[in-house]
């Protein structure tokens, strides 16, 4: 039983999170500590760690082992495939706008995100000035600015070749070399962060790529893999080259959100890749923007295709931070599917009946990726030590789910 001394509430990067206060040290920092101390022993599994109490007494907050179909009773399970479907819309909505533009004589990739990144810059920089005060924010460009700027570097090159490469390969190779993304985030993942995939896991891996397979055979049956391709082989490379960017830029996010909150990391992110995509989009982008049929559409396309990649991209470290970067890529691979459904009323594409069995397939596939996720899933980052002692307390994390649970357990106990 823990001995209650007052209670008392602590700030985190997206709210105030009640928290008690007991007279042993609590194993639960401060979100906006500057100082992260290292955590003693191996990263466990999946599940909701212990917390000391009372002479360093643990307090099971909730079993740690797998259960199975226990995520079906976890709200985040839900909140987290919403998002991902809203994400992968977003996807598909912007590739909708690239092509639209590509059709009305505006091939101009590095001038299209460079727009996304200043909207983000805008929005998130100055809120981050404002959290922090400009000392600590340049201290943060000083001592953590490199990190930042491979984070940025990773993400522009992904966007840069990912438009680039559509312009010289058909959609049929592109969505094959995707698959280059997945890889790279399981390995890396597994390699560098420690994350330890299960079976099922895995299992829900395989059938979402297995999902893409039947969208590419449905594809090769109606003929829409046989559309010409400019220059097939300079495509396949650039589309390998973003898969394999956006790979390591999924990764390094989620890294960096479990750890510091989100403003400041998507203020980094704009404010590092503003300078970088500004020197490509000068360097690439001066004939394209000379050469470009300008018109009011070609406006509009421009200015949809920058709303909705910076709804993408604020919605993005939220999922991340619930599920985990693979997650993240499998659960995206619904955006084939998406693309058809829009491309029926845009450019007056036709569903293939595999098309549903595909996207039924790839949600499946979601599913079982989770049906044997503990208390806390994927929120719980092995990184960040045994109790979330080096996170961030924010929306989406487990420790602020511990927080949570702590203070409701101490609750019940003083009552």
């Amino acid at each position: 039983m823990v001995e209650m001394i007052a209670p008392t509430t602590k700030a985190a990067d997206d709210g105030i999170v009640p928290v008690a206060i007991t007279n042993e040290k609590m194993p639960i920092e401060s979100s906006d500590s500057a100082d992260h101390s290292s955590s003693e022993g191996t990263p466990a599994e999946h599940g909701a760690p212990e917390v000391l109490g009372e002479n360093g007494e643990p307090i099971i907050i909730a079993d740690q082992k797998r259960h199975l179909f226990a995520f079906l009773k976890r709200k985040e399970f839900y909140i987290a495939l919403v998002i991902s479907q809203i994400l992968s819309l977003c996807l598909t909505s912007t590739n909708t706008f690239t092509q639209l533009l590509t059709n009305n004589g505006a091939n101009i990739p590095a001038f299209q995100t460079l727009l996304n990144y200043v909207v983000l810059n805008v929005i998130f920089t100055p809120y981050t000035l404002y959290k922090y005060g400009f000392k600590k924010w340049l201290k943060i460009c000083i001592h953590d600015g490199w990190k930042y700027f491979i984070f940025a570097f990773a993400d522009v090159q992904g966007n840069f070749f990912i438009v680039l490469g559509y312009q010289y390969t058909n959609i049929l190779s592109a969505q094959l070399i995707n698959f280059c993304s997945i890889i790279v985030v399981v390995i890396v993942s597994f390699s560098v962060l420690g994350v330890r995939y299960h079976w099922t896991q895995i299992a829900g891996i395989l059938l979402c790529i297995g999902g893409v397979g039947v969208l590419i055979g449905s594809d090769h049956i109606t003929g829409a893999d046989s559309t010409s391709a400019p220059n097939p082989v300079k495509g396949d490379l650039f589309v390998l080259l973003a898969a394999i960017m956006y790979g390591f830029s999924n990764i390094i996010q989620e890294f960096l959100v479990s750890e510091r909150p989100v403003y400041e990391v998507l203020g980094q992110l704009a404010f590092w890749a503003t300078f970088i995509n500004g020197v490509q989009a000068a360097i690439f982008a001066r004939d394209g923007l000379r050469n470009a049929q300008w018109s009011g559409k070609v406006g509009g396309y421009l200015s949809g295709y920058t709303l909705l990649l910076a709804l993408f991209y604020i919605l993005c470290p939220v999922l991340l931070r619930l599920c985990s970067a693979a997650f993240f890529n499998i659960s995206g691979l619904t955006s084939a599917f998406w693309g058809v459904i829009i491309g029926t009323r845009v450019f007056g594409y036709s569903v293939h009946y595999l098309y549903p069995i595909a996207f039924v397939m790839i949600i499946i596939g979601c599913f079982i990726y989770f049906i044997m996720s503990g208390y806390l899933g994927e929120s719980r980052k092995p990184w960040l030590g045994k109790r979330q002692e080096k996170g961030v307390s924010g929306l989406g994390t487990a420790k602020r789910k511990m927080e949570k649970e702590l203070a409701k357990t101490q609750g019940e106990n003083t009552v």
